[in-house]
């Protein structure tokens, strides 16, 4: 392989990022009942991983998209009783949510429906090849968590240090 330009291995790997990211939310979405989308489900996920008890503000900031597109997610998986709006004790004015046990049945359920998928993925390429590329997705995605909670972008951050 042709040296890159640190620029060119960036532009090539967020590319392939990219295009992983429409086909694993294409896939995944196939196996959701009819109706739901990938953001809602990453919603219950984020409830179970992180915690629940956040107000639709925090989990819009978590995800990185409009207070508007959060309410959305949340009205449809409140609509299904998959999660529950309770008032937010510590302020009296905004809400918070709550992931309910049908949400959980509705994520374990989403899970499993993915399970067959993943197991053919696996038997055409090895996961020990991902595990070798984890710790370095988690760095970069740590750093730009970083860079993102103080307000900085590449194009400002001096390479040089």
């Amino acid at each position: 392989m042709p040296d890159r330009s640190p620029e060119d291995t960036f532009n090539a790997f967020f590319l392939e990022v990219g295009i992983l990211g429409q086909l694993s939310r294409a896939l995944f979405e196939a196996r959701l009942p009819q109706g739901f989308t990938l953001p809602q489900f990453t919603v219950l996920n984020h409830l179970v991983r992180v915690k629940d008890g956040r107000t639709p503000l925090e989990l819009a900031r978590a995800f990185q998209v409009p207070k508007t597109s959060m309410t959305h997610s949340l009205a449809v998986l409140d609509r299904h009783g998959l999660i529950e709006m309770r008032p937010n004790l510590r302020d009296g004015r905004s809400k918070c949510v709550f992931i309910t046990e049908a949400g959980r049945a509705f994520r374990a359920q989403a899970l499993a429906a993915i399970t067959p998928d993943m197991a053919a993925l696996a038997a055409r390429f090895p996961a020990a090849r991902l595990a070798e590329a984890l710790p370095a997705l988690i760095e970069l995605r740590q750093i730009m968590d970083a860079m993102r909670d103080e307000g900085g972008d590449v194009r400002t951050t001096d390479p040089a240090g």
